[in-house]
């Protein structure tokens, strides 16, 4: 383990906003960490980062604690956007990384090589503020991850981003993650942890309600979800023992089951009832799991 948090507790003076976290994150691993808002992902964040320290608990980088001596090996997009607007594109990245000890020629060639990796080389003579959102996002990106971290941190990094470059992100970030960085990345979509990520923590109110490893989070869930679109009333299926939850759709029902034995009991009632479209069972989803474990609907 690369990165562990032990019994980390933050509190700001009668708030606790981290409560008792022990995380252990892997070594070149993507790492997901969910939370409603104030659930303490970014004080998190700020501590591992050594912005913050902690009230109690300790927080060690391959054995040895975390501090600014660390902080090169680190590379952090932060939730709230922190570019100086006024200043050229090139400026501000290579100043960013020689910073964090790199020189300037080696900073230069990196910062070229990412512009032409988004798509945007024409940028590097512009203002910062002359850019849109989601270009201003891909240079704090970059910024980010010009001098090579082997701790990246993403506070939220595909939110404001189209479709398209929330694609190139993701492949830029499953890039890094190939090439052996270990990644720790909160977001509000779902379905980019679900996709992206081994291992994850939901964090509530600066605990943790769920940690491990994705696969076998679904595994103890339980539940899975069963999706039926047929020629002919579903209705009547919301009365079925072992029916936890039920949606109707235009097209047929959506049902939250307590297992595969359900699934089957179901497809032998309807089987002679008419034409059925689609009959699908799926794993639960990271949403249905949060939903359960915290109460409320994340997106």
């Amino acid at each position: 383990m690369v990165l562990k948090l032990n019994h980390v507790t933050k509190k700001f003076g009668q708030f606790t906003a981290v409560n008792e976290l022990s995380l252990e994150i892997p070594e070149k691993e993507m790492f997901g960490f969910l939370g409603a808002n104030g659930a303490g992902k970014t004080t998190t964040f700020r501590m591992i980062l050594g912005l913050l320290d902690p009230s109690g608990g300790t927080i060690t980088w391959k054995g040895a604690p975390i501090n600014y001596s660390t902080s090169h090996l680190v590379g952090y997009l932060p939730e709230e956007r922190g570019l100086y607007p006024k200043l050229k594109v090139r400026d501000q990245v290579v100043y960013l990384a020689r910073l964090r000890g790199m020189p300037k020629k080696e900073a230069l060639m990196e910062l070229t090589s990412w512009l032409e990796r988004f798509k945007i080389p024409e940028y590097e003579n512009k203002k910062v503020e002359e850019l849109s959102k989601g270009n201003q996002q891909k240079i704090q990106f970059i910024a980010a991850v010009i001098h090579k971290p082997e701790l990246l941190i993403l506070d939220e990094p595909f939110s404001g981003l189209d479709p398209v470059n929330v694609e190139m992100l993701k492949d830029a970030v499953l890039a890094l993650k190939q090439n052996g960085t270990t990644i720790v990345f909160s977001s509000h979509q779902m379905h980019h942890v679900e996709e992206m990520c081994e291992h994850l923590c939901i964090l509530h109110r600066g605990s943790p309600v769920v940690h491990g490893s994705l696969k076998e989070i679904k595994r103890a869930f339980g539940k899975k979800n069963l999706v039926i679109h047929a020629d002919f009333p579903l209705e009547f299926l919301k009365e079925t023992k072992g029916v936890v939850k039920s949606k109707s759709t235009t097209e047929g029902i959506h049902l939250q089951i307590e297992g595969e034995a359900v699934a089957e009991r179901i497809l032998k009632e309807i089987v002679n009832k008419g034409f059925i479209r689609k009959f699908e069972l799926e794993e639960p989803s990271l949403n249905d799991i949060f939903i359960e474990k915290v109460g409320a609907s994340y997106e």
